[in-house]
């Protein structure tokens, strides 16, 4: 007897130790290699990075996974209850594993097997954790056991509030979401403390299978899933039976997401988001959770996409009828048909094919079915488009203009250009513009974009044109010319030779002889006319007497070019910009001559609300107090470079109000408050650009053909961009008071004869206010700088433009 003892209790221990051997063999073998799991203690799952505009309202999202990062503390207890009930009752007591519920699954799933039913799982909250998190989702014992050990670990290295923190937004619920917070709104539109005790139960249920409790095609096992979890509710004591009783009694009813309300800004956007990718990569800005700040002024960038595209399909209507977009055989089913025409980029137009033309109108259908019409008067500007932007005969009928079949865009309309009235379901019809411009808005003194426009559509092609599409900016670049100038002696009076002028370039490549726009000489004028009249000749003499290093340096210091070729040609602007910079050199005038660098973006944030940029270094500890407490205002340093005298560029902005004044930007004069600026064409009218400011906005407007093309032979900048100048300012301005520009220390404004730069004199009629530095005001009439008209052999060869305007 005591003998069968001894050999039972041997047995015993030998199977305890194999029992031993094998659990750390196991562990020893599947222990290995495992991921690290200690790097879930600082895990941060990725989640949304949003970009607002100035005022705060939504201007974009970028993530991987729309995800809302929840801490624990702030995810209600009703919540958390539910999904303990439903995935994991012994949480807060068990080591990672919990084996009486593996021994319950074991015992449930032999019932399964016999029945015919679906097997259940055990995995603890924590196992799903290390599984999501660490492991794949692969079917197998190694990784159920490996799942199970990193369990044991992270139990050790981890709170069970940072476990459920984890699992709780880490966790996949259909619909697109990812964590408790998403799947709230994506389901419900609700915060998560907003959820009811049904809803709460009813994400607790989809953690298995979200697809096959969907509310809607699925409703029936979703609502019977839902059910389960508030059985386990009360099975736990987590609600009462009253409670219990309510929730499973409320219908299960799915609310789609309030639509999200966006700034519409997409090539601003699109900026920042590049800009965004360059410093933090595509893991910072697709997860990195960052809260963007940007300087956009809604207000203006509405103004922004309005003017430019008006502007733009100002132009494209004056230069004739291009044809339809499409074309269709008419039958019964012509609806489908249209409705399978790809639809353009229409903004508010609408896609319609034409049914039947007679003397007066145009009779139009829509995918829908509906009809309307089109009267001759809204198709009168419709002139055949001809080769060089010229137009074909006036319309004399509907018939000249469109075909039956013709599917074009229109837009409803009421009434004639005359005021006459339509009938109910008139319509104008519309062609998408084949040209493209930009424009962009700046504060002057900090460099802030607050609007930027960057093409007629993003959806049609997402090329910036403000900021990516090197253009040479023609006349627009001659108030840097007469920036140097003044700057090294010159004075708005100084008399300039208006007259034949010649270059030769050198044996074989003959001469350069730049003409002003109107092929006219006007003999000797102040320089002031030079700038304000878009003189060429004027202007390469200035640049011929100063010196074409002396113009480069201006141009490079304000950021025009970062290197300008050393020919004579160059002060007529043949070197290539973008609009951005050019408008940014314009600001840096209007704002006494200090260096300002454009930005996009005011402030980032990280995920925890920690400032990780700001544009504005500028130090400013008293700006950091809590309350105000009757102490002084902060005094904040101004850091910015000058980059030349405040009484130079001064006296270029005073010129540059004259061209609005009395030169080639009188349509502007229509805003009716102090602005200057500037008009640009290139050679064969093939860019055009209007670069000014008020006092407090730096605006830039270019248009042109993305493939560089004449616009047509009377087109300018005056004619092209500064309507679109002139409405932007109008708008942008509006209840704005006329704010003079700031005069610096070291101006004395003096009574002259615009014509002859002189001082004004009894019977004078056309007299001006001019800006001189004192003791340079003219008391006779100067010398008049007129160069040689030929340089010798050897200059540099002068190329580019010819004729700017």
């Amino acid at each position: 007897m005591r003998k069968a003892i001894v050999h039972g209790l041997v047995f015993v221990m030998a199977l305890a130790a194999l029992g031993i051997a094998g659990i750390v063999y196991v562990l020893w073998t599947f222990g290995r290699d495992l991921p690290d799991y200690r790097q879930l203690a600082t895990y941060e799952p990725p989640t949304v990075t949003r970009v607002h505009a100035g005022d705060g309202r939504l201007l974009a999202e970028y993530a991987a996974e729309k995800r809302v990062f929840v801490p624990i503390e702030a995810i209600p207890k009703r919540v958390i209850k539910a999904f303990l009930g439903a995935e994991d009752k012994n949480f807060y007591s068990h080591p990672g594993v919990d084996f009486l519920g593996v021994v319950r699954a074991t015992i449930q799933n032999l019932v399964n097997l016999t029945a015919g039913r679906r097997l259940v799982g055990a995995s603890t909250i924590t196992q799903q954790v290390a599984k999501n998190f660490l492991l794949t989702g692969e079917l197998s014992l190694e990784r159920k056991i490996k799942e199970a050990i990193l369990a044991f670990r992270m139990e050790h290295a981890l709170t069970k509030n940072r476990i459920l923190e984890l699992y709780l937004n880490e966790i996949y619920l259909g619909l697109g979401s990812y964590g408790v917070a998403a799947a709230a709104l994506n389901y419900f539109n609700k915060s998560l403390d907003e959820l009811t005790i049904a809803e709460a139960a009813y994400l607790a249920a989809l953690p298995k299978a979200p697809n096959r409790y969907h509310p809607i095609r699925g409703h029936a096992a979703a609502v019977e899933r839902r059910d389960w979890v508030i059985t386990r509710m009360l099975a736990e004591g987590f609600v009462t039976a009253d409670e219990a009783a309510e929730a499973r009694a409320a219908p299960l009813i799915m609310h789609t997401r309030d639509e999200t309300e966006f700034v519409n800004a997409d090539f601003f956007a699109e900026e920042v988001r590049r800009e965004l990718l360059a410093r933090y990569g595509e893991d910072g800005v697709y997860g990195g959770g960052l809260s963007v700040r940007t300087t956009l002024d809604p207000r203006l960038q509405e103004i922004a996409d309005q003017v430019l595209r008006r502007g733009l399909i100002r132009y494209d209507r004056r230069h004739g009828w291009r044809g339809p977009i499409a074309r269709l055989e008419i039958g019964f089913d012509w609806p489908a048909q249209l409705a399978s025409v790809p639809p353009p980029d229409l903004g508010g137009w609408r896609l319609a094919v034409v049914l039947v033309l007679d003397s007066a109108k145009a009779e139009i259908g829509f995918a829908d079915g509906r009809r309307g019409y089109v009267p001759f008067a809204e198709l009168a500007w419709a002139r055949p488009w001809r080769e060089g932007q010229e137009v074909g005969p006036p319309v004399g009928r509907p018939g000249d203009v469109l075909k039956l079949g013709d599917v074009v865009a229109v837009e409803p309309v009421q009434a004639a250009e005359d005021g006459a009235v339509y009938a109910p379901d008139a319509y104008g019809l519309r062609q998408i513009p084949e040209v493209n411009g930009a424009l962009v808005a700046l504060d002057p003194h900090t460099g802030r974009v607050l609007a930027m426009v960057g093409g007629y559509s993003f959806q049609v092609s997402q090329f910036n044109r403000a900021t990516q599409a090197l253009r040479q900016p023609g006349s627009a670049f001659k108030p840097f010319v007469y920036l140097a100038a003044l700057d090294n002696g010159f004075t708005p009076s100084s008399l300039v030779l208006d007259g034949p002028f010649v270059i030769d370039q050198g044996p074989g490549l003959g001469k350069w002889k730049p003409t002003n726009y109107t092929r006219k000489f006007y003999g000797p004028n102040p320089m002031r006319v030079g700038l304000e009249k878009s003189r060429n000749l004027m202007t390469v003499r200035i640049a011929q007497y100063i010196g074409i290093d002396k113009v480069a340096d201006y141009a490079e210091r304000f950021g025009v070019v970062d290197e300008l070729p050393r020919r004579l040609s160059m002060a007529l602007g043949a070197a290539e910009t973008t609009l951005v910079r050019l408008t940014t050199a314009y600001a840096m005038l209007v704002n006494g001559g200090k260096r300002i660098t454009p930005t996009l973006i005011d402030r980032i944030q990280d995920r925890h609300g920690r400032t990780i940029f700001r544009h504005d270094d500028r130090p400013c500890e008293s700006c950091r107090v809590a309350v105000w407490d009757n102490q002084s205002a902060p005094s904040i340093p101004d850091l910015r470079e000058r980059l030349v005298d405040p009484a130079t560029a001064y006296q270029v902005v005073s010129l540059l109000q004259g061209v609005i004044e009395r030169g080639t930007g009188w349509k502007v004069r229509a805003v009716g408050k102090p602005i200057a600026g500037k008009t640009g064409t290139t050679n064969d009218n093939m860019d055009t650009w209007f670069i000014g400011f008020s006092p407090d906005l730096a605006v830039g407007v270019f248009v042109g053909f993305d493939a560089p093309r004449s616009l047509g032979g009377r087109e300018t900048g005056a004619s092209v961009a500064s309507p679109i100048f002139r409405d932007f300012m109008v708008e942008a301005l509006a209840g704005e008071p006329a704010i003079p520009f700031r005069i610096p220390p070291g101006i004395r404004l003096v009574r002259v004869n615009a014509e002859t730069g002189l001082l004004a004199q009894p019977g004078d009629t056309n007299i001006i206010l001019e800006a001189f530095r004192p003791g340079t005001e003219p008391t006779a009439p100067g010398p008049v700088i007129d160069g040689s008209g030929v340089i010798a052999v050897g200059a540099a060869p002068a190329t580019g433009t010819g004729g700017l305007y």
